[in-house]
């Protein structure tokens, strides 16, 4: 008989492993995402959407935690999905090293771009990619010299969704992690000339194809939205996804990783006389130059978050600011530690202003 508290823990884990009478034992998934994208894109209500939550979305100040869990069968432990988001569009990039340090074999990137503001959506997608996939090839190098079996089965991972024999293998470079490209606010997109939306569409479906990610538009709508969590339960707790494909300009798209080719997408919107005076070393870089001729993009300073993240209204607690107060009025501030009802810590730190929120 158990006769401590560690014998009666482990009791209970060996019945419910053994609940379903076969001698099965269940493993708990964890799996990690973290959602980037454009500053006030809708990042925050599509988490909330994929986790059930009937909450009012509120303003994410940098990076802030949340988790989710879903059983696969009954009576046994829930898979885990943790959620990460980072706020501020472009500004606050360098965060994105946070979350993912200790790598594993089940974190994935969500990036979600404001489908109403094409004159960001280059800037915003190219800015966040890049400084992922340098972090991440730089956590592969490391492993790779420590167990190169894992950085070698990482590598690998990423061709999944593309089969061997499909037409595009040797012309695309999948991003070094899953990765899904939302693009929100597809009502007021909707109402663009048909023009700007073409070609909005076919550089979304070109950048996703050649990436090897999936693609969907979403809006409040709730038949798009349930589309959305189709593809954000596939990397949060391994649910089948959809093999539905949508690819019709004129309607949001639905496109799962390996679903669509260059073929299909055909070539960058504009003439050939227009192709031949632009200078690109890539089909990515050409691209690029062709989206931006019709839709000039902002400067990455136009897109800096203006917001000093520590005078945010929604953190605010007397105590800890007067004492903030009084630290300035010597000079400069150390780190300080707030708690409230819905932010469990904030850290502030003084060698750049940012805020980590967890839920």
């Amino acid at each position: 008989m158990p006769s401590t508290l560690w014998d009666l823990a482990v009791a209970e884990v060996e019945k419910r492993e053994n609940a379903e009478g076969d001698g099965e034992s269940a493993e708990v998934s964890e799996k990690s995402v973290l959602f980037v994208g454009s500053k006030n894109g809708g990042k925050t209500t599509i988490i909330l959407r994929c986790l059930d939550r009937e909450e009012i979305p509120k303003p994410t100040l940098a990076l802030e935690y949340t988790f989710g869990r879903r059983a696969r069968r009954h009576n046994i432990p829930k898979d885990i999905a943790h959620f990460w988001e980072l706020g501020g569009g472009t500004s606050l990039q360098e965060l994105i090293r946070v979350p993912i340090t200790n790598f594993s074999l089940a974190f994935s990137i969500v990036l979600v771009l404001d489908l109403s503001k094409p004159n960001e959506l280059w800037t915003t997608m190219e800015s966040l990619l890049q400084v992922t996939r340098s972090h991440v090839n730089k956590i592969l190098t490391k492993l790779g010299k420590t167990n190169p079996e894992v950085a070698a089965e990482i590598k690998q991972r990423v061709w999944n969704n593309l089969q061997k024999d499909h037409p595009d293998y040797e012309l695309v470079d999948p991003f070094p992690l899953p990765l899904v490209i939302i693009g929100s606010k597809y009502d007021i997109f909707h109402e663009f000339d048909s023009e700007m939306r073409k070609i909005i569409s076919k550089t979304l479906r070109f950048v996703s194809h050649y990436y090897g990610a999936s693609l969907v538009f979403t809006s409040k709508s709730e038949a798009l939205l349930l589309k959305t969590r189709i593809l954000i339960n596939n990397l949060a707790f391994g649910i089948d996804k959809s093999k539905s494909v949508s690819v019709d300009h004129s309607k949001p798209l639905f496109i799962p990783a390996g679903l669509d080719s260059l073929h299909q997408i055909g070539p960058p919107p504009a003439s050939d006389s227009d192709i031949g005076k632009l200078h690109a070393n890539t089909p990515l870089e050409l691209w690029k130059k062709v989206f931006e001729k019709t839709f000039p993009p902002k400067s990455s300073y136009d897109l800096q978050y203006p917001k000093d993240p520590a005078q945010d209204s929604q953190y605010a607690e007397y105590e800890v600011d007067v004492m903030r107060a009084q630290k300035n009025e010597v000079g400069g501030y150390s780190v300080c530690y707030s708690r409230t009802t819905t932010i469990a810590e904030v850290i502030i730190g003084y060698n750049h202003s940012t805020l980590f929120a967890f839920k």
